[in-house]
């Protein structure tokens, strides 16, 4: 799985998430605008986002902007309608011939479920570099996120979809979620056992900028990759909360030089001011610096 090497030099290369934005692709002002956005992936929806009778265009929107190579290093995903919806396997196997680097789909409850529709991206001619990217948002899901992360080596990532758990839950909004705090542990959890990225929900109020900013952080600290996103405005505040700052790169790289030196002189451990330095410590560091080598690649 691509996330399993993503650090260990791998055949898959690491690729940044901090920022990932959800796009009506029923709007074409805004599939243009995307091409000059300092955002790392793109999610073109034609499902939420899109109203019922422009749900064609849209899917042939986002299609056409998946072939059309105009969107630089962004990694560029389809958002088709889930199962079971009128329009889900028209738009599964149009998003399938057209190769963007995922196809996301919401609502995937089962790892029997991720099955089916990498059979289906399969017989629809997906290349192999078009990844599943499942969303996590009901309280099935929740309880399987590890048997639907493990289900497919296709599978590349977890997208958490915060405001249908809290809907199903019944649960109120309210600043530090609390309420789907378990549910956001777990899919990490899930995630991390499988080895696939793992995205957080998106923020709903886009004039509330503290707000946003405190929850991105409050995701960064538990571990999330990045941020699922709803306007361009959000996207350089998380950048800049998803990336390593210039003190903990330079921190990563005292740390594998401690150890690297104590090695050199038969030590398995290092001291860095007064800290104790073991094995795992500088594989997180060398996490740090490959996200942040990454990240500085995008230009």
């Amino acid at each position: 799985m691509a996330e399993q090497t993503a650090y260990a030099g791998g055949a898959d290369a690491y690729r940044p998430r901090r920022s990932v934005l959800y796009l009506p692709s029923s709007n074409d002002r805004a599939l243009e605008k995307a091409k000059s956005l300092p955002v790392d992936a793109l999610i073109l929806d034609l499902e939420d986002a899109v109203a019922p009778e422009a749900k064609d265009a849209a899917r042939e929107n986002a299609c056409a902007a998946a072939r059309s190579g105009e969107y630089g290093r962004r990694e560029l995903t389809i958002r088709v309608n889930g199962l079971g919806s009128q329009w889900h396997d028209a738009d599964l196997a149009a998003a399938a011939a057209a190769g963007p680097d995922a196809i996301v789909v919401p609502k995937v409850g089962s790892a029997d479920e991720v099955r089916a529709l990498v059979a289906a991206l399969e017989s629809a001619g997906a290349p192999e570099r078009t990844r599943l990217w499942a969303m996590v948002e009901t309280p099935v899901a929740v309880l399987h996120a590890e048997e639907i992360a493990r289900a497919s080596g296709r599978l590349a990532c977890l997208v958490l979809g915060t405001n249908d758990l809290y809907k199903e839950l019944g649960a109120t909004f309210a600043p530090g979620r609390a309420a789907i705090s378990t549910s956001l542990q777990l899919a990490l959890l899930a995630a991390r056992a499988a080895g696939v990225a793992v995205l957080d929900g998106v923020y709903n109020d886009i004039k509330d900028a503290e707000g946003f900013l405190a929850e991105a952080r409050q995701g960064r600290e538990m571990g999330f990759d990045g941020k699922t996103l709803i306007h361009p405005g959000q996207v350089e505040p998380c950048n800049e909360v998803f990336a390593p700052s210039a003190a903990q790169v330079a921190d990563a790289r005292a740390v594998i030089a401690a150890f690297e030196s104590a090695q050199s002189h038969g030590r398995g451990v290092a001291t860095l001011d007064g800290r104790l330095i073991e094995n795992l410590h500088v594989d997180t560091a060398r996490k740090v610096l490959a996200t942040a080598e990454a990240i500085a690649a995008l230009g």
